[in-house]
């Protein structure tokens, strides 16, 4: 097969992938800092520094880490998303969750009323925090001409089928729509172990309806 001949096959590839599939992406556990907890971890007037640009626009990881201690247990090495944020969340999975002693409610992010609090530390300072710590409600950041072209809307409940080496059906998959977004699904660590996530691997969306 010569080289132009697979070069096309691999782009007739990518295209249908696009139109019928979306990638899904696992996250680690991570902690999103305001800019008075960054001080108070870091020193006064520090500026996180960026490590590695996230797949949403804006979004990177920082080279700062911090130690994370619940009533039973502590997780170190938990790395920081930049840009600060307005509230201070960290999100972990159920399994972390059971590392620190701590009942960790299923919310989308941004939501951290009613969720246990945290305290989280560095070499150079430490915080306790009374909330803000939740495992993500997985989740499908959409553009909205992708949203169209899928059939979905912002907020709405779908299913997705992942195609991981162990695949399966996760339901309860909220839509999130922004043009701000690019499109892929996030899942937790504990969710790609169960699907036999790797780099690449794509999900179909099923509307409830469809069933």
């Amino acid at each position: 097969m010569n080289n132009l001949l697979q070069e096309v096959i691999d782009e007739v590839v990518k295209r249908v992938k696009q139109e019928a599939f979306i990638e899904v992406e696992a996250s680690g556990r991570h902690i999103h800092l305001c800019k008075e907890h960054i001080d108070e971890l870091f020193g006064q007037g520090h500026t996180l520094k960026r490590m590695k640009d996230l797949s949403q626009p804006g979004q990177y990881a920082c080279e700062e880490r911090v130690t994370v201690t619940g009533p039973k247990g502590a997780l170190k090495n938990v790395v920081v998303l930049g840009p600060a944020r307005k509230d201070t969340q960290l999100e972990v999975s159920l399994t972390d969750a059971l590392v620190l002693g701590i009942k960790a409610p299923v919310k989308e992010s941004g939501h951290i009323e009613d969720t246990p609090g945290i305290t989280i530390s560095t070499d150079r300072g430490s915080v306790t925090v009374d909330k803000g710590v939740i495992v993500a409600k997985r989740h499908i950041h959409i553009t909205p001409e992708d949203a169209e072209k899928f059939g979905v809307e912002d907020k709405e409940i779908v299913m997705a089928r992942v195609y991981g080496d162990r695949e399966l059906i996760f339901d309860d998959v909220v839509m999130r729509v922004s043009p701000n977004f690019r499109t892929y699904m996030h899942i937790d660590y504990d969710e790609a172990n169960a699907c036999g996530f790797k780099k690449g691997t794509l999900c179909s969306i099923i509307k409830h309806k469809e069933l």
